[in-house]
C-alpha cells in the first residue's frame, strides 16, 4: 500500500547539493547553502538543546530543511506526479548516517511524497557552532511524559486539552509554526520547542511547487527530536479521522495519496528516528476513529478552557488572501475551513460571521458569500478552485462507501491500518466504516443547514453529475 510511482529512469531528476557557508555546489547541481537558502534561527535551535549539545539533532534539522527545499524548488511534471531527487548533505558523522539511517530515511521520504529519493552524506568541513545551553523546566525528565505537535489548529488545541486532562503536566507541546506559542514563560527563559528553528529561502522567488508533501516529514522530525531529548516514549498525533485518513481515502485527481498524518507514514518515521537516535517513540492517534466534530464536542464538554477553541485557526491561506479591511480572517471556503465549519455545526456551536472572509455560505452565488469589503479581484482564480475542490473532497469522503469502485482502496487501507495498529482487520473495518458514516451524517446535516440554493449545495449537485 502506498508504493511510490515506478522507478522509471525517465522521471525528472533534481540534484541538490547542500553546502556549508562560503562554499559552492558541484557543477550541474543546484546550490543550497546553509545560512542562506537554509536559514537557522539561533534562538530556535537553542530551544532544542535541553542537555548536552547533540550534533545529530542539528544534522537532522538540516536534512529536514533540505528535503523541503528540494520539494518546493522542483515543480511536479504536468503529465505525472513523481520526481527523482538526489540530495547531498554535509553531516558530522556521515558513517553513522550511511550505515544506520539512510535506508529508513529514503523509504520514509519516498512513501510520504510519492517521489524517489537518494541521499548522499559527506563530512562537514567545520563543526556547526553549538548554541548556548538553555535552562528549561522540562516536565518529563524521566521519560514518562508524552509529546504533542501543536499548531494554531482546532484539532491541535482540542486534543492538547483532552490529553492534558488525561496525562496532567506530562504533556510537552512542540510548536509547528514559526511564531512562538503565545503563553506565559517560566522566569526569563524561553519555552522548549517553541518554534520551527529554520526557514527556507527561494532566492527571492515563490516556491515552484505548492503540494508541499514534505511538510509532514518536517513536523514529524521536530516531534521526534523532542521525544528523544526529553526521553518521552509517545508522540500524540492530534488529527481526527478525517484529517489523518481522509486525504489518502479520497486522493485529488491523479495525485499520489496524501499520507502526511497517516499511521503508515509515522511507522516509517519511528523506524528512521530509532535508527538515527537509538530512541523509540511511538506515534499514537487517540482521535483516529472520531470526526473533528466529535473531538470538538468532547473537548467543550470536558475541558475548562473550552471557550478558547474559537481563537484557533484552520485556514490554509496566507494573510494576503484573507484580509478584510486590514483585519486577518480565515477564508471559510478552503477544505480546512469547510471541515472546520462543518465540525463546529456538528458540535452544536457557532462562530461570528466575521470569523471568515466568506461570511455567508447560504448565498446562492459564491461571489455574494464574501464580505462586502473584500477585494473583488480575489474572488475568482485559485481561491475559487480551492473552494470547489474542498467542498467536493468532503462530499466524496461522505459517499466513499457507496461505490464498489472504492472497495479496493478501502481494502488496502484496512489491511495497512491493521498491520500498523495491531488490530484485527474486522475491527479496523468496523471503526473505519463508522468514521466515514459519521462524517457523512455531519456533512449532509451541514449542507442541508445551508439550504438547497446555496452555492455549496449547487457545487455538490454539479459534482455528482460528473462522477
Amino acid at each position: 500500500m502506498g508504493n511510490t510511482k515506478s522507478s522509471d529512469s525517465a522521471l525528472p531528476q533534481h540534484r541538490v547539493d547542500v553546502v556549508e557557508p562560503g562554499t559552492s555546489a558541484r557543477r550541474h547541481w543546484l546550490n543550497c547553502e546553509i545560512g542562506k537558502d537554509l536559514e537557522f534561527d539561533t534562538s530556535g535551535i537553542q530551544t532544542y538543546c535541553l542537555t548536552k549539545w547533540d550534533e545529530r539533532v542539528y544534522d537532522v534539522l538540516v536534512v529536514a530543511a533540505a528535503a523541503e527545499f528540494c520539494d518546493r524548488t522542483k515543480a511536479r511534471p504536468s503529465t505525472g506526479w513523481g520526481r527523482e531527487f538526489v540530495l547531498r548533505v554535509p553531516v558530522h558523522e556521515p558513517g553513522h548516517w550511511r550505515s544506520n539511517a539512510s535506508t529508513a530515511l529514503c523509504d520514509t521520504l519516498s512513501f510520504l511524497t510519492g517521489d524517489q529519493w537518494r541521499l548522499e552524506f559527506v563530512a562537514r568541513k567545520a563543526k556547526a557552532l553549538a548554541p548556548c545551553q538553555g535552562n528549561f523546566d522540562i516536565p518529563v525528565p524521566d521519560g514518562t511524559g508524552v509529546i504533542i505537535p501543536y499548531s494554531d489548529g482546532l484539532d491541535s488545541y482540542a486534543v492538547a486539552g483532552l490529553m492534558k486532562r488525561e496525562y496532567g503536566f506530562n504533556v510537552l507541546r512542540v510548536r509547528l509554526g514559526s511564531k512562538p506559542l503565545n503563553e506565559r514563560r517560566t522566569g526569563s527563559h524561553p519555552s522548549p520547542f517553541a518554534s520551527v528553528p529554520y526557514q527556507i529561502r527561494y532566492e527571492g522567488k515563490r516556491a515552484a511547487e505548492t503540494s508541499a508533501r514534505s511538510r509532514g516529514f518536517k513536523f514529524a522530525v521536530l516531534s521526534g527530536i523532542a521525544a528523544y531529548l526529553s526521553g518521552a516514549k509517545m508522540v500524540i498525533m492530534p488529527e481526527s479521522g478525517q484529517g489523518a485518513l481522509g486525504p489518502s481515502l479520497v486522493p485529488v485527481g491523479q495525485a499520489y495519496e496524501d499520507y502526511r498524518n497517516h499511521p503508515l507514514f509515522t511507522d516509517r518515521m519511528t523506524a528512521f528516528l530509532l535508527a538515527l537516535f537509538g530512541h523509540k517513540a511511538r506515534f499514537t492517534y487517540p482521535r483516529l476513529w472520531h470526526t473533528k466534530g466529535e473531538t470538538l464536542a468532547e473537548f467543550v464538554a470536558k475541558c475548562p478552557d473550552r471557550s478558547n477553541w474559537a481563537q484557533t485557526r484552520s485556514c490554509w491561506q496566507d494573510q494576503r488572501h484573507v484580509s478584510v479591511s486590514g483585519t486577518k480572517r480565515q477564508c471559510g471556503v478552503c477544505a480546512a475551513c469547510m471541515l472546520r465549519r462543518m465540525s463546529v455545526h456538528a458540535a452544536g456551536l457557532t462562530q461570528p460571521r466575521e470569523t471568515y472572509v466568506w461570511e455567508d455560505l447560504t448565498a446562492a452565488r459564491y461571489e455574494d458569500g464574501a464580505a462586502a469589503s473584500y477585494g473583488k479581484r480575489k474572488l475568482k482564480g485559485a481561491m475559487h478552485e480551492y473552494a470547489i475542490a474542498g467542498a467536493l473532497h468532503l462530499d466524496h469522503l461522505a459517499s466513499v462507501l457507496q461505490s464498489p469502485a472504492n472497495q479496493p482502496g478501502l481494502s488496502r487501507q484496512i489491511f495497512g491500518l491493521s498491520r500498523s495498529l495491531g488490530l484485527a482487520e474486522e475491527e479496523v473495518q468496523t471503526k473505519l466504516y463508522r468514521l466515514i458514516r459519521q462524517h457523512g451524517v455531519e456533512w449532509r446535516n451541514f449542507v442541508d443547514s445551508l439550504g438547497p440554493k446555496s452555492f455549496v449545495a449547487q457545487w455538490i449537485k454539479r459534482g455528482e453529475r460528473h462522477v
